[in-house]
């Protein structure tokens, strides 16, 4: 029997990727490559890596490359429209975001982000200028660091540019974004920003407090044991085994933002139904993607570091740690996670006066700094202290000479770049060469990179912003000479024809 359906009727349509998905994994593969191509040439030129680690390293990094495109479309649809749509709704009440930790350093630690969350969100609402803040609160920080035990220094640096994470960050942007869309007056859109640099300050305060109070005699570490990897099927074992705890790691963070977002929904009815059902795909995007970014990067990431910086310490160079750590540094910034949504969101309430382009590049220099400051201290056993006091020094000083849009940007810009690509590759392959360099302190030497990579954006992309200004003084000036010449030429012409 012959049917007038048309051809392929009845056929199931071919499944298509989401176009915006492959945009993002696309941009995350031009992030994370560079990084990848630096650890493969060195692999098979300076340090030599054992196969199992260069398996584990490039399972990684493709677990990396979708994670991380996952990601950024998942923050796009869920966290940046529900930190705005809260925002926008507070005008007048402060509610604090906090992780569910269980030891008491992790609770000290999310007890100073909360509480600095609340500052953050009231300095918004008051209108109290950022500076003032940021030079009153690190005065206090370097107070208290004079009676702090020597070893909990850098650990406390290291805890404010860690605790500010790829969850966080979206979220308390847009939190800010949009408490601050509600003000009409002209510094409206700079303090949007700055809300990440605050919460950053509480975890250094409440650990630099929590070693005050406990006293003790040193700090210890013990750096993880590298797998034993003989096989490809090994290596996936390694992943398998992994994925279920960042999975329960990644949902217990989670869980506080979506409660709170589901309470603010239930009192006010702000979304509607198509809005929360796009927001509730973001979430499981931000979900899948954040798994599998924590896993590539932990398990594939967290050995290469560790072995490239020991393989480099032991050589007959070992001042190559300086080179090298600041060339890595230069290109893992773009791999992290929460970059990719400050520089987006930036060039956006800017207008595009500060271009993606110009973020990436300010952060680029200052963590390949950083980095090359690190391994510097690793080599020389130099107190951290000689370069955060004049470091944080310089910063704080530049705030009243850069518009405060900048000034907003660089310090949230310090909690950003020194994410989980900074904690699990550099942070261990500062460990690796600490532990084979004679007379180094893993606690003192190896720990506080963190807090370096957290410290140097805030001086760059100040300078960035005073640059800037600088070209537009020197532009206006240009421009009324060439009118004052253009009227002195008229008034001249004039005169020679009868007068003005």
């Amino acid at each position: 029997m012959k049917t007038n359906a048309p051809p392929g009727a009845g056929k199931e349509p071919p499944m298509r990727i989401n176009p915006q998905l492959l945009e993002k994994i696309r941009e995350s593969l031009s992030s994370v490559l560079p990084i990848t191509a630096i650890v493969l040439l060195l692999s098979i030129t300076a340090v030599p890596l054992t196969p199992g680690t260069l398996v584990l390293f490039l399972f990684g990094a493709v677990l990396l490359i979708v994670g991380l495109g996952v990601f950024t479309l998942g923050v796009d649809l869920s966290m940046t429209p529900m930190g705005s749509g809260i925002g926008v709704y507070m005008s007048r009440p402060a509610q604090q975001v906090e992780a569910i930790p269980s030891t008491v350093l992790i609770l000290t630690v999310a007890a100073g982000v909360g509480a600095f969350l609340v500052i953050a969100l009231m300095r918004v609402m008051l209108k109290i200028p950022l500076s003032r803040l940021l030079v009153g609160f690190y005065l206090v920080v370097f107070a208290l660091a004079l009676f702090a035990p020597r070893d909990f220094i850098p650990v406390s640096f290291d805890s404010g540019g860690v605790t500010t994470g790829p969850i966080t960050v979206p979220f308390i942007m847009a939190l800010g974004v949009g408490l601050a869309s509600v003000r009409s007056d002209k510094n409206s859109t700079s303090d949007s920003f700055g809300l990440v640099a605050l919460c950053s300050i509480g975890p250094i305060l409440s650990v630099l407090i929590l070693g005050i109070c406990y006293s003790p005699d040193s700090a210890m570490y013990t750096p993880a044991a590298l797998p034993d990897i003989a096989t490809t099927r090994d290596a996936a074992a390694e992943f398998a085994a992994a994925m279920p705890h960042y999975a329960r790691e990644v949902l217990v963070s989670m869980v506080p933002i979506c409660a709170m977002f589901l309470l603010f929904q239930l009192m006010t009815r702000r979304f509607k139904r198509k809005q929360l059902l796009r927001i509730v795909s973001g979430l499981v995007y931000t979900y899948v993607g954040l798994v599998c970014f924590l896993t590539g990067v932990n398990v594939g990431f967290m050995s290469a570091g560790q072995l490239i910086g020991a393989s480099i310490a032991q050589g007959e160079r070992p001042f190559l740690l300086i080179p090298i750590g600041m060339l890595m540094g230069y290109f893992i910034v773009a791999a992290e996670p929460a970059v990719h949504v400050l520089i987006k969101q930036v060039e956006e309430v800017s207008m595009g006066s500060i271009s993606q382009t110009s973020m990436r590049q300010a952060l680029s220099i200052g963590v390949a700094l950083s980095v090359g400051i690190a391994m510097l201290r690793v080599l020389t056993g130099i107190s951290i202290l000689w370069f955060l006091v004049p470091g944080y020094a310089v910063s704080l000083a530049l705030t009243f000479f850069v518009p405060q849009l900048f000034t907003g940007v660089a310090f949230d810009s310090g909690g950003v770049a020194s994410g989980p690509m900074t904690a699990t590759f550099l942070l261990p392959f500062a460990m690796g060469a600490c532990a084979e360099v004679p007379g180094s302190n893993l606690m003192t030497d190896a720990f506080g990179l963190v807090a370096l990579v957290a410290m140097t954006p805030l001086v760059t992309i100040q300078l960035m912003g005073l640059a800037g200004r600088l070209r537009r003084k020197l532009a206006t000036g240009a421009l009324h000479a060439e009118m004052a010449r253009v009227r002195d030429c008229v008034y001249y012409y004039d005169f020679e024809e009868g007068g003005v």
